[in-house]
């Protein structure tokens, strides 16, 4: 287990042991091969804490405000736990051998396989940044994907949760 955590604004006492003694809970799903990045800021007395879980390739994310850092500890990796339960089925063979073997109680059920009841082509014009995000709010949607006129790379922008934009673009392993 790798554990990083960054903080915004404020400091982090004790945090980083606690954090690691509540992550040993996702153990049994991973085993001991995965990376954990906290993030942790304080806004208008509030402590935000997000909490990104990688492991071969799957990335689960929780972020929660709470009054106490440690409250917002439990309560993402409680969510995580949940995330991982909940969808069971399609990720048991990329997870840890014995994850489900331990006496899971199923008061979250399974959903069933996902379900596409649209396809919309979409034609791809050269366009950057700027323009790709104006397209975005004239259209009203949260997230807009076009080819860069910069890269010729496909790309997508959205808006996130504080206002401001992201792009998200393409990389190879």
């Amino acid at each position: 287990m790798n554990v990083k955590v960054t903080a915004k604004k404020m400091q982090v006492d004790g945090l980083v042991e606690y954090a690691e003694a509540k992550l040993r809970k996702l153990e049994r799903f991973f085993g001991e091969d995965f990376d954990a990045k906290i993030t942790v800021s304080s806004q208008r007395g509030m402590i935000t804490l997000e909490l990104t879980v990688k492991h071969d390739n799957l990335i689960f994310r929780a972020e929660q405000s709470a009054q106490n850092k440690n409250d917002a500890v439990d309560a993402c990796v409680d969510r995580i736990v949940r995330q991982i339960r909940k969808n069971k089925t399609r990720i048991e063979k990329r997870l840890h051998a014995s994850a489900f073997n331990e006496g899971f109680e199923d008061d979250i059920e399974e959903q069933a396989a996902y379900e596409v009841i649209k396809k919309k082509p979409i034609i791809l014009h050269p366009m950057n940044v700027d323009e790709a995000i104006l397209q975005m709010n004239m259209l009203s949607h949260s997230f807009f994907m076009f080819k860069n006129g910069d890269t010729g790379e496909i790309n997508v922008v959205y808006k996130r949760k504080d206002g401001h934009y992201g792009v998200m673009e393409p990389t190879k392993d």
